[in-house]
Formats: structure tokens, C-alpha cells, sequence
């Protein structure tokens, strides 16, 4: 069941996303009965961080092409300082010169996320096909959203990151998009908001003016590559599962702009949505 009063904010870690503003917004939104989840990542943060520790950073290509973050043991260290550390700390200063209480917390919180540790990956890495044994990316199986609920009641803000807690009992990176995505589910927020880099969905990724302002997905299929554009792929799935799990709409939008979210709000960016209503089987 969809809850109209729940927001669910997605916002990179990245220096041109405006995090004092968002922070200010979040304040507002919350001090007039909304109830709203902070999402993020920090991929930035932890490429400075692994520079400064002197780690490389690599990228694992599956044989499809798709992309990832080589997360060995020592880079998921620096990942977790660098969310839990740097990026969330800076967050919660924010929203507490802003007015808000909030509360930071990882998926191994309380149950919170769960994964399953993709144990085997045939990949290339520096141009050789290799057998990965040790990465430690995988995808969500499991959320919990009964502590982001108490702390709602308790009129706190819930300022959540990866990683995740293993089938096995060991973190686990997952992608911040999908962990936005699974816990809008799980809550029936009435929006998700993606606060990206660009000003939306682009129909040439070159023309920031190229905004698509409305995109209708079919429940049926997922998004054609086609259509997302550079770097939105990933969003517009994540947009999709979103929409079948019973989330109103999906927005993305600047992250970088003076009021981000309440533009974002106010429709200036991409809206996603569903063509039809998701069919519901009989009995269920």
C-alpha cells in the first residue's frame, strides 16, 4: 500500500551536488509532516580516499559490457570509511544546522539490507579474461524497513548507505540506486526522487536542454537501453522496479541547482511512470 506522505531522496556523494540545500529542503519537508528517507552513495569521496591511501581502483567488464567497481577486501574498507565516514557524517552535520534529527545508518544496521555475495565473476580486468573470486559486490535479496518506520514515528530523518549485510554474515557492496529503489518498495513511497548530475533524462546526452520531461515505462518490459541515454541506464531499471513495487513516481532531476528537491518535486526534470497499472493476481 502506498503511503503519500513518505518521500524517498537518492543523492550521489559527488562535489556539484548540492548538499545544504537538499539538506535545508529535507529540514522543511519533514517540519511539515512529510516523513522522508536520505539515500547516498560516494563514489567520488572514495576515489579521493583510495588515492589518498595510495589503493588503484579498478574496473571489473563483464563479457555483456557492463561496468563495476572492483570491490576486493581493501577497497570495501575504504568504501565504508569513505560512506560511513566522510559522506554521511557531512550529511547529518547538514541537516542538523538545518533543524532536522537524523540518524545515519549503513545496511548492516539492524537487519536493515541484505545480500547475496556474487561468489563467482568471469570478467575483464585490464584487458585479460580473469575468474574474480574475491569481489565482494552483490545484489539485495532481503530489506527490513521496520527501523526506518520507528524512526519516522520518532520525527527523525533516516540517512542510509551501502554496504549491506551478507547471506553469510560479511558487508557487501550494493549499488546505491537499487538500495534507494528496494527500500521505496518496501515503504510504498509516493515518489522516489534520483538527484543526479544532469538535469534529467537527456534525448542527447551532449544538450542539457534535451530534457525528457515525461517518460511512461510499460510494466511488461524493462527499458530499453536505447532510451536512457549515457549514464542513466541503471537509473531507469532502478526506476522501473520501483514503479512494479508500487512506488507513485519516479523523478529524476539536477542534483546541482539551488532547490534541488523542490524543483525536482515541482516536476523540472524527468518523471517516470507506469503506462498502465501493474495487474495484481487474483487472490493475492
Amino acid at each position: 500500500m502506498m503511503d503519500d506522505q513518505i518521500t524517498v531522496v537518492k543523492c550521489g556523494g559527488a562535489a556539484t551536488i548540492a548538499h545544504d540545500a537538499l539538506c535545508a529542503e529535507i529540514a522543511a519537508l519533514q517540519r511539515n509532516g512529510r516523513r522522508v528517507l536520505l539515500v547516498h552513495g560516494g563514489a567520488a569521496e572514495l576515489d579521493r580516499l583510495a588515492a589518498r591511501l595510495g589503493l588503484p581502483q579498478r574496473r571489473l567488464t563483464t563479457p555483456s559490457g557492463s561496468s563495476s567497481r572492483y570491490t576486493d577486501p581493501a577497497t570495501l574498507e575504504v568504501l565504508t570509511m569513505a560512506l560511513a565516514g566522510k559522506v554521511k557524517p557531512g550529511l547529518l552535520a547538514a541537516l542538523a544546522r538545518a533543524g532536522a534529527r537524523a540518524v545515519g545508518l549503513t545496511g548492516l544496521d539492524a537487519g536493515l539490507l541484505t545480500a547475496r555475495r556474487t561468489a563467482v565473476h568471469r570478467a575483464v580486468l585490464d584487458g585479460r579474461k580473469v575468474v574474480i573470486r574475491d569481489d565482494h559486490n552483490g545484489r539485495l535479496t532481503r530489506v527490513d524497513p521496520q527501523l526506518l518506520r520507528t524512526l519516522f514515528a520518532a520525527d527523525v530523518v533516516p540517512v542510509v548507505s551501502p554496504p549491506a549485510l551478507g547471506e553469510d554474515g560479511h558487508p557487501v557492496n550494493v549499488d546505491a540506486d537499487r538500495v534507494a529503489t528496494a527500500l521505496a518498495g518496501a515503504l510504498g513511497a509516493a515518489e522516489l526522487v534520483f538527484l543526479t548530475g544532469a538535469p534529467g533524462l537527456l534525448r542527447d546526452p551532449a544538450d542539457e536542454t534535451s530534457v525528457v520531461g515525461r517518460l511512461e515505462l510499460s510494466p511488461a518490459e524493462p527499458p530499453s537501453p536505447e532510451i536512457a541515454g549515457a549514464g542513466m541506464t541503471v537509473k531507469l531499471q532502478a526506476a522501473h522496479d520501483a514503479l512494479l513495487a508500487g512506488v507513485g513516481r519516479v523523478l529524476i532531476a539536477d542534483g546541482r541547482r539551488t532547490g534541488p528537491l523542490t524543483a525536482a518535486l515541482a516536476g523540472q526534470g524527468t518523471t517516470v511512470t507506469l503506462s498502465e497499472p501493474v495487474r495484481t493476481p487474483a487472490g493475492s
